[in-house]
């Protein structure tokens, strides 16, 4: 029983004679625990990128940003991430909240490109121990993991990191309001900042 695929997939890897590949990249990498050095690689990114759906099965795609170990591997199987104040829109999490399943694209971009999928189902809390240790979180939101695998990087252009943005929460550090927020279309129904600071 494959924990990867799907008819969908396999009609398309038998009309290009890629089962057997398929089947083998998924005995030899796919896992269902974190590894070290899976840890090790999500707890150094800075970013990552979250697929979500509806309801209705209509997908979101969102980056999500912070300083390194904004994402922790807290069990064997399961990651747990803030969520930062944003637009106050919640497609993310609110796909969770109806659609627990999720899939995660952690990525480097310098240095030696490497990708690792994490799929599986999330959860969202506003009352989860993390909350009070991560500066900056509203909400925590934690991921099982379904199936972990690391995808072939050839593709990955290289590029390099400059640092971290203004916006992203550090100890001892108010970030600043993003501009568009003080914009003549949106002033007026700008929410407050939850209050997460913490120093």
């Amino acid at each position: 029983m494959s924990i990867m695929y799907h008819e969908g997939n396999r009609q398309l890897q038998d009309r290009f004679d890629s089962r057997r590949i398929s089947d083998r990249l998924e005995e030899k990498l796919t896992r269902t625990a974190f590894s070290a050095e899976d840890k090790a690689f999500i707890e150094s990114a800075a970013y990552f990128f979250i697929a979500t759906a509806d309801a209705q099965g209509r997908p979101d795609c969102s980056f999500k940003g912070g300083m390194p170990g904004f994402v922790r591997v807290t069990g064997d199987s399961e990651l747990a991430f803030p969520d930062y104040d944003g637009n106050g829109m919640f497609k993310s999490l609110g796909n969770i909240v109806v659609n627990a399943s999720v899939g995660l694209l952690f990525i480097a971009l310098h240095d030696k490109p490497k990708r690792l999928r994490v799929n599986g189902s999330a959860t969202v809390s506003d009352a989860d121990p993390l909350l009070g240790e991560t500066v900056g979180a509203q909400l925590i939101v934690r991921v099982r993991a379904r199936a972990i695998f690391p995808n072939c990087p050839r593709y990955i252009p290289n590029m390099q990191m400059t640092g971290p943005s203004i916006y992203t929460p550090q100890p001892k550090c108010e970030p600043p309001e993003p501009g568009w927020k003080t914009f003549d279309s949106f002033k007026d129904v700008v929410h407050p900042r939850a209050p997460t600071f913490k120093g």
